[in-house]
């Protein structure tokens, strides 16, 4: 592709969430990434108040998305974006925000027949009962915040002793908070990329350092370990990847996703959450997933242009 003929693309990236870092980060890697497949391309930084004016003045063909959390992975530019006529890689407006937000995902999911783990839901000002959330969903439970990713805010409360304070932190980052009861198994990842025709990439286990894949996990190399394909059989590799198209589907995602699932050890395979914009860092799981099927990172890249521009 010469680059006169290449799209024009906008990298928007930093923004005003709690995972701005990582924004920049992924930003400067997908910028470098399709200067090597020739495409022209402008780093924008939607924490700057001038953002939308100077996105408007450039005017680009499309919009690379490198937000993650808020402000960015929740709807809010996606709806920016088509207000600008500006076409931009990934989901759109109701896909980004269902996805984003893990207690309506859970309803989604629920009412697709996709399984994920039992859940209480709990809003800021209101009461609630440990030994009531316990009853339901046992003794140990992982505690989110609804609206952040990067697991910012995640505790796993190994007892009801613990739960009170693991909501306490998880209120800290949002008004609604899932409490979720705790699966031990694999973790397993599935991205999938396309529009209308679909392809699963490579399944991928997470083997974390720590307790669980926290945002060190994610992002400092060697906290983490990611063994493809993952180390379970046949069949349950199927049903994660079977089960991870179905969740992008029910969302409604386009260009690409990545699903996290766990595998009991009853050999039940469980959707965590779907994630709309996957990192896209050298220690990221899409883009390793993706190298395993052969796609190198700058094009993956491309790839993700040309489903925007579709």
């Amino acid at each position: 592709m010469s680059e006169a003929h290449a799209p024009f693309v906008a990298v928007l990236m930093g923004g005003r969430s709690a995972e701005r870092e990582v924004s920049l980060h992924t930003g400067e890697q997908v910028a470098a990434a399709l200067r090597q497949t020739a495409h022209r391309v402008t780093e924008i930084d939607t924490g700057e108040p001038d953002f939308i004016a100077k996105l408007g003045e450039l005017a680009p063909d499309v919009a690379f998305i490198c937000l993650h959390g808020r402000f960015g992975e929740d709807g809010t530019v996606q709806g920016l974006l088509e207000l600008l006529e500006i076409p931009y890689v990934g989901s759109g407006v109701l896909a980004s925000a269902l996805a984003m937000d893990k207690v309506m995902s859970k309803h989604v999911f629920a009412a697709a027949g996709i399984p994920s783990p039992a859940y209480v839901a709990l809003d800021a000002g209101r009461p609630y009962d440990v030994d009531d959330i316990t009853g339901r969903l046992g003794p140990r439970t992982v505690v989110k915040p609804a609206n952040e990713g990067s697991a910012i805010g995640v505790t796993i409360a190994h007892s009801p002793d613990e739960l009170p304070a693991a909501i306490e932190e998880a209120f800290r980052h949002d008004d609604s908070v899932l409490v979720e009861a705790f699966v031990a198994g694999v973790e397993v990842t599935v991205g999938v990329l396309g529009n209308d025709e679909l392809t699963a990439l490579p399944t991928l286990e997470i083997v974390p350092e720590h307790e669980f894949y926290d945002y060190d996990s994610k992002y400092v190399p060697g906290m983490s370990a990611h063994i493809i394909p993952a180390r379970v059989d046949e069949h349950t590799r199927q049903e994660c990847t079977r089960l991870s198209i179905e969740a992008h589907r029910a969302l409604k995602c386009r260009g690409m996703s990545r699903t996290d699932t766990i595998v009991a050890e009853d050999g039940r395979v469980y959707v965590l959450e779907v994630n709309t914009i996957p990192g896209m860092t050298s220690t990221s799981l899409l883009p390793d997933a993706a190298r395993a099927a052969g796609i190198e990172f700058p094009e993956l890249c491309a790839m993700l242009v040309r489903l925007a521009l579709e």
